[in-house]
């Protein structure tokens, strides 16, 4: 069923149901899964939601004889629409009207987490940190204050440790006192001064429009940042009530000029707000995450220096891709040729006992020359290749440099409508294009 339409619609369905509607968001990698199973016992399911058509994992546990259905969001890096990913999730924050939203952080890099955090509360105040991993952080010798991080947010800010089911209670609780309260008052982020101006021209007519359905000033942020994704999601939400008219589309193209004669471009813009979200992070964490070793980033930042710069980043990559390549290639040969020996003297034998048997020519041709050739020539030359590609790609990730390629080659990619993760699949497709 496809629940896609208005947010008052959204409410009136999520208020027709006897359980309350939590949205469970993070970052890939931190353990938002095992949270989810945790809470749910892996009683999960799927569902269409709205603001986009697309089935999502649900599951549904209770809490103090109150039932509540736990919706696991893509993992998204933030709201900002630069992934299929991230649309869904921002849509479902805004249009399926969860009760609550519970954001998982990973303990042992909190400050980078929270920049998704500090967008998802710009969007609904009902939020519930997270921060996952605890037993990670003190075994890196990570120490956070969550007290601190909570006051700083203006949001409860819960430790767990996902894989011991009992740290989750206090999460569970939290998410009930968040929905049963009144609204609470997050930390407000401030952008330089003249965002902030364009801010005020807008948020007044947007406001009179959107009626408390959506952040106002969320939404004139979006539009100033030139999001067309959001702007086609409220058109078709929210249709004609949402509809740029002659007053909202002059007061835009106002704000549009003052922003231009600042020297703030479109591109400038949405840099000058990513730079003020992090900033925002840094300070919120400042003091509250300390570290036994004072240089424990520092390897990491001059392997940054290597691998990211703008001259030795894109020369290691493409020999990092080489060499994977070439393992993958030549190393699977050896494999595929045992493989294909040992499959095919199966084969051999196979025939024998057919003739043996008197076997007619038709079901020796059908099941040994037919069903167990094919399947012994795909597993002989498909298995070796990925059996070798993806646990390379694996250490890849673990270490780190993934998520550092995708950095490099989001600016091309951005010119072809994509997004640096992309760089990733495009990798597995030139294998598979060469097994095919």
């Amino acid at each position: 069923m496809d629940l896609t339409g208005s947010a008052a619609g959204a409410r009136k369905a999520n208020a027709a149901r006897p359980d309350r509607i939590v949205a469970l968001a993070g970052n890939p990698n931190v353990g938002k899964s095992t949270v989810f199973n945790g809470l749910t016992g892996m009683h999960q399911h799927t569902g269409n939601w709205a603001g986009k058509t697309v089935a999502l994992a649900e599951g549904c546990y209770t809490q103090k004889g109150q039932s509540f259905t736990l919706v696991d969001l893509p993992g998204a890096y933030s709201l900002m629409a630069h992934s299929p990913e991230e649309e869904v999730a921002r849509d479902f924050l805004c249009f399926a009207s969860p009760d609550a939203t519970v954001v998982v952080c990973d303990a042992t890099c909190l400050c980078r987490n929270l920049n998704l955090v500090l967008q998802i509360m710009e969007i609904t105040p009902r939020v519930v940190v997270c921060v996952n991993l605890m037993d990670e952080a003190r075994r890196k010798g990570i120490r956070v204050n969550l007290d601190a991080i909570a006051a700083r947010l203006g949001v409860p800010v819960i430790g767990t440790t996902a894989r011991k089911k009992r740290s989750l209670a206090a999460l569970a609780d939290a998410v009930s006192s968040v929905i049963a309260s009144e609204a609470p008052a997050p930390r407000r982020l401030c952008y330089p001064a003249p965002i902030e101006t364009a801010i005020e021209m807008l948020e007044p007519l947007l406001a009179a429009r959107l009626c408390g359905r959506l952040n106002s000033r969320w939404v004139s942020l979006k539009l100033l940042e030139g999001d067309q994704t959001l702007l086609r999601a409220l058109n078709e939400r929210l249709g004609s009530e949402f509809l740029l008219d002659a007053p909202l589309a002059a007061a835009l193209g106002e704000a549009d000029a003052y922003l231009s004669a600042q020297g703030l471009t479109p591109e400038l813009r949405k840099d000058k707000i990513v730079a003020a979200l992090l900033s925002e992070a840094e300070r919120i964490c400042q003091g509250a995450v300390t570290h036994d070793n004072a240089d424990y980033a520092a390897a990491d930042r001059r392997l940054d220096q290597l691998l990211t710069s703008k001259r030795t980043g894109y020369p290691v990559m493409l020999l990092l891709l080489a060499l994977i390549f070439y393992l993958t290639i030549v190393g699977a040969n050896y494999p595929s040729q045992l493989l294909a020996q040992g499959l095919f003297w199966i084969q051999d034998r196979l025939t024998s006992l057919f003739m043996y048997l008197g076997a007619p020519d038709w079901l020796h041709g059908a099941l040994v020359l037919g069903v167990y050739r094919v399947l012994a020539w795909v597993v002989s030359v498909m298995l070796p290749p990925m059996a070798i590609f993806f646990p390379l790609f694996t250490l890849l990730e673990d270490a780190g440099y993934l998520p550092r390629v995708a950095y490099n080659l989001d600016c091309p990619f951005k010119r072809c409508n994509a997004c640096g993760k992309q760089a990733l699949t495009m990798w597995v497709g030139f294998i598979i294009l060469y097994l095919v």
